[in-house]
């Protein structure tokens, strides 16, 4: 900042009382010295006359820079650095007292030495810009010429010497005050008006249109703050080497300016160029970082015969402000412009090259400023712009995520919060139409027309992309007011009629990319077919399609395909149908690739060709076909009632499914399948347990999809249902399920399993559960830290667990009834649970068992391992009120069952796949506990260690048998013998083994016999 400007907004007569605060006062009698005063016995912030403390001489510093920064005209810095600025003045102020002289040599010193004094005097500023640096040493020399002159007024015993300099002070001071009152700042005007054109441009720009659609109750233009989304765009870096192999990046495409000032941003039609371009410029104009112009290319050259200077930059492009005569060149030559350049696409291919030499000159003349150019990617060729050093970027398609958040952001500015969800479940189930919405174009354009019709899409989607069509294929250019761009000028039909031959040679191929020689001989073959002016060559036409179509695209030299595969099969249906191709589209139905194809062709079919498609699939009679018959019929405006009645009939024999069988079996039909999914509404419990089977089988296959399905039974209150939810984490986004599935689900006997650190983290942010299971290793540290309220926690499962050592760590689960210890090799010490309120263990393949006597709280009791001792009274809590105890593989092999009959309180007692014989004692135990009344018994008994039952006495009070692992050939005749009041049998077979329903009944005929399958 120059002196003059700075003394514009610091005058003296504002400045000089101010500064004078820093002083004490002179008092009688001071004008007997005769000699020089020293400047720490001057200043008011030391010695005895204290006036001023350090406090106050900040304060002091903060509003002389506060007047600097609120006075008209350009502001010195930036202000987010005012305060710092402040701070550091206020450093060199208090220097004064420190200063090594007196007043006649301060004097003598001049102001700009005295100014040099106190800048090495204080500490250097910290982190200041060059801007923020400059304006504190002007404002420093600045103070210091007032000083200088309140020292040579101030007292009568100042040497004549001084009174020259004195006066030439004075008279500077005056001079520089007059000279400023007379010349106002040159930069005033410009200031003052760049401080409109700012307000201008953030409000012109500051909001998103989408063209081409007719929407009655929806508005057309959202606010661009609410509604843009930070996209993502990519760069080919080169190797650092020369030979390297480029790596792709990607970063978001608002910093593409950040990294090189010089940017070409590639982009098809609707991916968000114009979008960005706005937010550069509304960004720009509010944070002051520079000067933005947006330039459309397309608005510079109609009916101008050359491009525009800088100073018809805003009148080009129809500004309403008029700009003081040089400011643009002024902006420019500064480096403070933002230049974005939008739509080289949108002019004729002659154009190009002159946009060019103008960018070219433009860039050679003002060098220094930021500049973006945007375009479709085949409108040049890669190096177009790389002699004028522009870097390459290409804005990448929209992720999932984004789409996501576009939709919300949508709903949000047009405040229609209500159809946010469901669109949101539409776009992840229905496959077609979320590879529709890749780019922000076309998520408006579905947002739009799903709240212009109340929450429904077109019936049949056929309506959304005839939409889709005429918006890319001619409305939208139109519109926006843009006439022919290149020699040939395609209409709509001609240009469906050239795309939908090009989409069914790619569907007939099983491919989505062609050659540009094939596509250029499909092309010519139609010509004749399609009435064009001035007999174009399939080459032009070809390339015409390519830049303006927004249909097609080049994603390699040479190559091309549909920007979005649901267009392809759109466009070649509905050639396949005109051309009579039906019985070649049922013959491709078992191809999964033409599933979207055949559904088309369902909507572009008239009513008989319909039901004749329709009845070929059925007669297939294949789950998946019939399935597919029942997609089409959303496509399907008018059909035979009777034809639509069949699918209708035959397809609900498959959804939804009855049992767990049907569900997987339903599964295999694949991703279409998530589509008809019904309810939870209208659904039995087993229904919508079978519902949630399928969707969670299709998980690996179609997570968006799936979990699409299965957010809608987050909040079904059957208890299978909810576990079904709760198991099937694992196939799924770990956070995502959380946030949206688990976190919603009723705890009420529910657990979750938690197997990975990914789990962990999402665990430690949901609500607290009630039950949890870790599986593998994870460390008590890492569990603790998972759980983020201990107390709420009843149930805990660990196991295969090898790094679980200490359990001293587990009493902090204050509320814990329920414990499962199995196959952690490390675990001893079992005694540290006996702080815990346990009725239930289970525990297995653990270390040491020793610390079982402990647990005095228990109820019941699993055991799989060998006990030590010779009695179950050695191991085993005898002081604990056991009424369910399971002794599994090997707990009997050294104690056998004695000492059982210590525990009288037993109701509930399961024998497991023992490994060795019982003796006629251990069953003596057994008869010695007056209250059991439930028997499980293995099936491997039976079948392996026959004395175990032969030796059995009678068990008069056993009045239920269950006996798991069955395998359809064991004997009951022995033990129907010793049971003989038993009331109740449940059998579970082993899988792949049925169970004939004889087994049991004839041995016993006054029981109620259960089989259950596993």
């Amino acid at each position: 900042m120059e002196p003059a400007v700075l003394g514009g907004k610091l005058v003296s007569s504002l400045m000089g009382p101010l500064l004078k605060k820093l002083f004490v006062a002179d008092g009688p009698g001071a004008g007997l010295v005769d000699r020089p005063v020293r400047l720490k016995s001057l200043v008011s912030f030391r010695g005895e006359k204290r006036a001023l403390v350090e406090k106050d001489v900040h304060r002091l510093a903060e509003h002389l820079v506060r007047q600097a920064v609120d006075s008209p005209g350009e502001p010195p810095f930036r202000a987010r650095e005012q305060i710092a600025v402040a701070d550091a003045l206020a450093r060199r102020l208090l220097a004064l007292g420190d200063l090594d002289m007196d007043d006649v040599q301060a004097v003598r010193l001049g102001h700009l030495e005295l100014a040099a004094k106190l800048k090495h005097a204080a500490p250097a500023p910290d982190g200041l810009s060059s801007d923020a640096c400059h304006f504190l040493d002007s404002a420093t020399e600045w103070a210091c010429l007032q000083i200088l002159e309140f020292f040579t007024r101030r007292s009568t015993f100042v040497t004549r010497t001084l009174v020259e300099q004195a006066r030439a002070h004075a008279e500077l001071i005056a001079k520089v005050d007059e000279l400023l009152a007379r010349s106002p700042r040159p930069d005033a005007a410009d200031t003052a008006f760049e401080r409109r054109y700012r307000a201008y441009v953030a409000e012109r720009h500051n909001h998103i249109t989408i063209y081409g659609i007719d929407l009655r109750d929806s508005p057309d233009r959202w606010p661009l703050e609410v509604a843009y989304l930070s996209l993502e765009a990519t760069t080919a870096d080169e190797g650092s080497s020369p030979g390297d192999t480029p790596v792709t990046r990607q970063l978001p495409a608002e910093e593409a300016l950040f990294a090189h000032d010089r940017v070409l941003l590639r982009g098809d039609a609707g991916s968000g160029k114009t979008t960005l371009v706005q937010w550069l410029a509304v960004t720009a104009a509010r944070e002051g970082t520079h000067i933005p112009y947006v330039l459309p290319l397309r608005t510079l050259i109609r009916g101008a015969s050359a491009f525009p200077a800088p100073a018809a930059f805003l009148t080009a492009v129809g500004g309403p402000l008029s700009a003081p005569e040089g400011w643009a060149e002024r902006v420019l030559a500064a480096g403070r412009a933002l230049v974005l350049v939008d739509g080289l696409d949108e002019i004729p291919d002659a154009d190009r090259n002159r946009a060019r030499d103008w960018l070219g000159s433009l860039l050679h003349a003002f060098p220094g400023n930021r500049w973006l150019l945007t375009s479709r990617p085949t409108a040049v060729r890669s190096d177009w712009l790389a002699p004028e050093d522009f870097g390459e970027l290409a804005l990448a398609p929209m992720r999932r995520t984004d789409v996501a958040t576009f939709v919300h952001r949508w709903h949000t500015a047009a405040r229609a919060p209500e159809f946010e969800g469901p669109l949101l479940d539409s776009l992840r189930t229905k496959r077609d139409l979320a590879r529709l919405a890749t780019n922000p174009l076309m998520c408006g354009l579905i947002c739009a027309l799903h709240r212009e019709r109340r929450g429904y899409l077109p019936t049949g989607r056929k309506e959304l992309y005839d939409a889709a069509l005429a918006m890319l294929l001619t409305r939208r250019d139109r519109e926006r007011g843009m006439g022919a761009v290149d020699e040939v000028e395609l209409g709509e039909e001609a240009q469906l009629e050239l795309l939908q031959r090009l989409a069914y040679a790619l569907v007939l191929s099983g491919r989505t990319e062609m050659d540009l020689e094939t596509a250029e001989a499909i092309v010519d073959r139609c010509l004749p077919s399609v009435a064009l002016p001035g007999g174009r060559d399939a080459p032009t036409v070809l390339r015409t399609l390519l830049l303006r179509s927004g249909m097609v695209r080049q994603p390699a030299p040479g190559a091309l395909d549909f920007v979005h595969r649901t267009f392809q099969d759109y466009l070649g249906a509905r050639y396949a149908v005109e051309e009579g191709h039906l019985d070649v589209l049922a013959g491709h139905a078992d191809d999964t690739q033409w599933e979207d194809v055949i559904r088309m062709a369902v909507a572009h079919a008239r009513p008989r060709e319909r039901a004749a498609l329709l009845g070929q699939l059925l007669t297939r009679d294949v789950p998946r076909l019939t399935l597919l018959a029942l997609a089409c019929l959303e496509h399907a405006a008018a059909l035979d009632a009777g034809v639509r009645a069949q699918v209708e009939r035959r397809a609900a024999e498959l959804v939804p499914p009855a049992t767990a069988e049907e569900a997987k079996a339903l599964a295999e039909a694949g991703p279409l399948v998530l589509e008809l999914l019904p309810g939870p509404g209208g659904l039995t419990r087993q229904e919508a347990l079978g519902v949630t089977i399928t969707a969670s089988v299709l998980g690996a296959e179609e997570p968006e999809g799936a979990l699409a399905v299965l957010r809608r039974f987050r909040g079904h209150p059957d208890l299978e249902v909810r576990r079904q939810l709760a198991g099937t984490w694992s196939r799924f986004d770990t956070a995502t399920y959380a946030a949206e599935v688990l976190d919603h689900l009723d705890r009420e006997q529910l657990f979750v399993r938690c197997e990975s650190a990914e789990q962990r983290a999402a665990l430690a942010g949901m609500r607290p559960w009630q039950g949890l299971a870790f599986l593998g290793a994870h460390s008590a540290e890492q569990i603790l830290a998972a759980v983020t309220e201990p107390e709420a926690l009843v149930y805990l499962d660990l196991r295969d667990n090898p790094l679980l050592t200490d359990l001293g760590a587990l009493p902090r689960f204050g509320s814990l009834r329920t414990l499962l210890l199995a196959r952690c090799p490390e675990v001893r010490d079992l005694d540290r649970l006996a702080e815990l309120p346990l009725a239930e263990l289970v525990c297995g393949q653990v270390a040491d068992v020793t610390g079982l006597g402990a647990l005095r709280s228990l109820t019941r009791l699993t055991v799989e391992q060998e006990l030590p001792g010779e009695s179950l009274t050695d191991v085993l809590p005898v002081g604990a009120e056991l009424e369910f105890l399971f002794l599994g593989r090997s707990s009997t092999d050294r104690t056998g069952l004695r000492g059982l009959e210590h525990w009288s309180s037993l109701t509930d007692l399961s024998l497991g796949p023992l490994t060795r014989e019982l003796s006629a004692a251990d069953w003596q135990a057994v008869t010695g506990l007056p209250g059991l009344r439930t028997l499980h018994l293995n099936a491997r008994i039976l079948r392996e260690l026959p004395l175990s039952v032969a030796r059995m006495p009678e068990l008069a009070g056993v009045e239920v048998l269950r006996v798991p692992g069955l395998l359809g050939t064991e004997d009951f005749s022995v033990l129907a013998r010793r049971l003989p009041a038993v009331r109740s049998v449940i059998l579970q077979n082993m899988p792949g083994h049925v169970l004939s329903p004889d087994l049991v009944s004839e041995h016993f005929p006054e029981a109620d016999v259960t089989r259950v399958k596993r």
